[in-house]
């Protein structure tokens, strides 16, 4: 992980940038656009005339999915990673950490939040609607433009980016909910958030790291040894360790392993990435800041199973065959 005392953590993304007082009190004359795709474009001339939040990308009842717009948002979600990562688990804080009680890194300026609220719960002294989840995306033209990917610490992205640079990346990462919203709805919520996202930025794969607690990969052989055998990438999108700071795992025959207890036996949003068709890559990374052992994900929307597709089309409007 990395973590630099750096001012600009605490201002918003800097490719989008917040409000001025002064532009909050007068109606803009042009549409704020989300996104960069012909989706977006057309998305945003249809939210001008139904007079809807541009930053809004769904709804599932109180639970509103949307893009952070400002500092504060950020914080706020922020704040809600300092009290899973740090409090809840046992990620170790450096000294800025502890004391703004917020997980930040480089990468949070050059990120978007997405944010899941919930609309029948307040936080703070003006009562906004109470941040419950949150996940982090980092597109390629930015981070190709800038610190490059989070993960590229951990993993050799290289050969899969090389291979299908025609596709649109985007890196996820961050992903957290708190303990009372760790339910179908939620993930459902933040799902669909990511949907509306690639089609807005035309996105075609989603990847990032996701996580067994504990830094001894031995502990969750069975599950590694697991996933090598069941999600492993085409040899095109293999993504592997890198050898200099990752760990290189001795799986376990398949024929020795009792799928149906390890499956219920993994991280929820491992089970989750699995459901949508994920592949999981070739090794793994011990991260002894966040007490955790990561490996790699890589989720192919258009492989996605066609009765998801049709479930998020359906909760957003927005069709990746028309964007």
């Amino acid at each position: 992980m990395f973590m630099f005392d750096l001012k600009p953590r605490e201002l918003a993304p800097v490719h989008r940038r917040p409000k001025r007082w002064y532009e909050q009190l007068l109606p803009s004359s042009t549409p704020q656009i989300i996104g960069s795709s012909t989706a977006a474009i057309g998305r945003s001339k249809q939210v001008q005339l139904e007079q809807k939040d541009p930053a809004s990308l769904a709804r599932i009842g109180a639970l509103e999915v949307r893009l952070a717009q400002t500092a504060s948002e950020v914080r706020r979600a922020q704040r809600l990673r300092y009290a899973v990562f740090y409090e809840e688990m046992s990620a170790i804080p450096d000294a800025r950490v502890a004391r703004t009680k917020r997980d930040a890194d480089e990468f949070d300026p050059i990120c978007d939040h997405i944010i899941v609220v919930d609309h029948d719960e307040t936080e703070g002294l003006s009562n906004r609607p109470k941040i419950v989840g949150t996940y982090r995306a980092l597109r390629a033209d930015v981070a190709n433009a800038c610190n490059g990917f989070y993960s590229a610490a951990e993993f050799d992205l290289k050969s899969m980016l090389a291979k299908n640079w025609q596709h649109g990346f985007c890196e996820v990462g961050r992903s957290c909910v708190l303990p009372k919203y760790r339910d179908r709805r939620t993930m459902e919520a933040l799902w669909i958030g990511l949907w509306a996202y690639a089609v807005l930025y035309d996105i075609d794969v989603y990847f990032g790291v996701a996580s067994f607690e504990g830094t001894d990969p031995q502990a969750h052989i069975d599950g590694l040894s697991l996933l090598h055998h069941t999600a492993k990438p085409p040899e095109k999108w293999g993504v592997s360790a890198r050898p200099d700071v990752g760990v290189s795992v001795e799986y376990k025959p398949a024929e020795t392993l009792n799928q149906r207890e390890i499956v219920k036996s993994l991280p929820p949003l491992i089970k989750g990435y699995l459901r949508i068709g994920a592949f999981v890559g070739d090794g793994a990374f011990v991260d002894h800041q966040f007490g955790t052992t990561d490996v790699m994900i890589v989720t192919l929307l258009d492989q996605m199973p066609e009765r998801y597709k049709q479930h998020f089309v359906h909760a957003t409007g927005l069709d990746r065959k028309n964007s």
